[in-house]
């Protein structure tokens, strides 16, 4: 599917993404929802996947409520730079180990709708105008959006899939 370049594209193609990823994982058994992925990625079962996706979610979140205030949000995350997203992935990954899968699908139910929520908020332009916001850079918000919702959930779906060794 092509990148969004509007408004209901994107509300289309994340809420798509998203309910492709949650029927996916609900539709298996529950010891398969646990299993450990196959060797050879860091994120090592369906639950770090979604931790991941998760917390994306969050520093998007804090990006939009510090930009929007005014203020340029460190990206992506304090301490880090986009050049050590490796680090800053593992630190996620290990801030989630201990907690339990139904709790990572329940936080990422409530900030894929926190950050759905951002989305409905703007029009098409005020999402897709590059430049438009000073802390998004070059960029628009939309490709920020785009990033952390249905770019984020397809990379998550294929991810498990690849983890478990299946094609379906």
């Amino acid at each position: 599917m092509p990148r969004p370049t509007t408004k209901s594209e994107l509300l289309k193609a994340s809420e798509k993404a998203f309910g492709e990823l949650m029927e996916m994982i609900e539709s298996m058994p529950l010891e398969r929802r646990n299993a450990e992925f196959q060797p050879g990625t860091m994120n090592r079962n369906i639950r770090d996947v979604l931790a991941h996706i998760h917390h994306w979610h969050l520093l998007m979140l804090d990006w939009h409520e510090q930009g929007m205030s005014g203020t340029k949000p460190e990206m992506p995350a304090k301490g880090y730079t986009w050049r050590t997203t490796s680090e800053l992935n593992r630190q996620i990954w290990n801030d989630y180990q201990d907690v339990d899968l139904e709790h990572v699908l329940q936080k990422l139910k409530r900030s894929h709708d926190a950050v759905t929520s951002i989305i409905l908020q703007y029009s098409s332009d005020e999402l897709f105008e590059k430049k438009r916001y000073f802390w998004t850079g070059s960029t628009s918000l939309g490709a920020y959006l785009t990033s952390s919702t249905s770019s984020h959930y397809a990379w998550g779906k294929k991810l498990i899939k690849k983890g478990l060794g299946t094609s379906k």
